[in-house]
């Protein structure tokens, strides 16, 4: 096998795609019972704007991409888990353990990650309280309502303000349960604007930002949650309410999967919890690329299967021997959570993506190097829940030396 995807959503099916299309052979092993990864259980539109100029659902989305898989002939091993990956000579040997294979062992000249992520739970808060039944995570409550049919509880809270949370706040309002309030620790939303106007304000759903919640009630069954606003830094008790629930969601933002890439021995970055990578999407192992929500966690899965074509491509390239001449390193400046990929090739255009970490309108992003600015673009509106995506040109980066550091900044 030429390239071996580990992982069967969106990025996965989009980098396996690419790969086949540019003449080279491509597997994909997912652990699910089919590909589509999370798109499955979303089954709310706003997929695919940009993708296939469409409004489309979820399903619908993964819908297309199954079927170019399928047309492409690409081999698929479903209910497959990935063990650990080993280098064995020039090859990467991926472990697999198959519900109906056995255990398998796939060999392949480069290996593609594309695992997605997880959601935070309860432990990653620190929340005191007790441990009752009734705290879900927003995306486990997503599968149960929208693929089980199971409602969760009729009086809800959601703490956090992620995009799941508040699609999950509109979804369970339509089907007849109260959500009191979604409680925000920062002092602005960590999900889309859309989705607030959508799923909150058209819904007279409370929104509490720069509050949180400092204690969850109830010994068999959640009974209800304190909430405390934050003033000047820190907590207020003299501001504190309280809210009767018997539902909790936690929406309060996604991590890497990224274990298996750790036992592969890939280098992980604590700005993203996600691979480095170089210029043509290439981690810190040879042959080993990542792409999607398992190198940064997205917005938008049109930005997903984007950015999982072009590490498609920079696979092939590979495969046929074609490595840049050069690269540059790319840090994040002023106001920039981080900037992938980590190096860009001086000798073709580059996509850069990054996370801001400021909310304004009519920012200007700049990339400098060497004492002059390479870029410069005015946005009408950033904030640190809209991914930015910048192509730095060729003809940007001339004279560069072989020493120069580009920086991307927010101002």
């Amino acid at each position: 096998m030429d390239a071996a995807v580990v992982g069967g959503g969106a990025a996965g099916m989009a980098a396996a795609l690419e790969i086949r299309k540019r003449g080279a052979r491509a597997c994909i092993i997912e652990r699910d019972d089919e590909l589509g990864g999370i798109l499955l259980q979303c089954i709310h539109n706003g997929f695919g704007l940009h993708e296939y100029k469409e409004d489309l659902t979820g399903p619908e989305y993964a819908e297309r991409a199954v079927r170019g898989v399928g047309e492409a002939g690409i081999a698929v091993f479903t209910r497959t888990t990935v063990g650990e990956i080993t280098a064995n000579g020039a090859a990467r040997e991926l472990t697999c353990y198959s519900a109906d294979h056995g255990v398998m062992r796939i060999f392949a000249r480069a290996a593609v990650l594309a695992m997605g992520c997880r959601e935070r739970n309860r432990g990653n808060l620190r929340i005191p309280g007790s441990r009752p039944a009734g705290v879900y995570t927003a995306g486990l409550v997503q599968r149960l309502v929208n693929m089980e049919g199971y409602i969760p509880g009729r009086d809800v809270v959601i703490i956090g303000s992620g995009d799941i949370g508040l699609i999950m706040a509109r979804r369970l309002q339509w089907l007849g349960c109260r959500v009191h309030a979604v409680v925000e620790i920062m002092p602005y939303p960590s999900g889309l604007t859309r989705n607030i106007v959508q799923c909150l304000n058209d819904f007279s759903i409370p929104l509490y930002l720069s509050h949180v919640v400092s204690r969850i009630h109830g010994v068999d069954r959640v009974e209800g949650l304190d909430v405390t606003p934050i003033r000047n830094g820190a907590p207020d008790p003299a501001g504190q309410f309280h809210i009767a629930c018997d539902t909790i969601l936690l929406s309060v933002g996604l991590i890497p999967e990224n274990e298996l890439s750790k036992t592969a021995g890939v280098l992980i970055t604590p700005e993203t919890n996600g691979p480095v990578v170089d210029a043509t999407m290439m981690t810190s192992v040879d042959g080993i690329f990542a792409t999607g929500n398992v190198l940064h966690v997205h917005d938008l899965v049109d930005n997903v299967s984007d950015e999982s074509r072009l590490t498609g491509g920079f696979v092939a390239d590979y495969l046929s021997g074609t490595r840049p001449a050069r690269q540059v390193r790319v840090k994040p400046g002023s106001n920039v959570r981080y900037v992938n990929p980590s190096r860009v090739d001086p000798g073709r255009g580059n996509r850069l993506y990054l996370r801001p970490l400021i909310v304004k309108n009519k920012a200007e992003l700049a990339v400098r190097a060497e004492n002059r600015q390479l870029r410069r673009v005015v946005l009408n509106h950033v904030q640190p829940s809209e991914m930015i995506s910048l192509t730095l040109r060729e003809r940007d980066m001339t004279d560069l030396s072989p020493d120069a550091v580009l920086e991307v900044s927010l101002s």
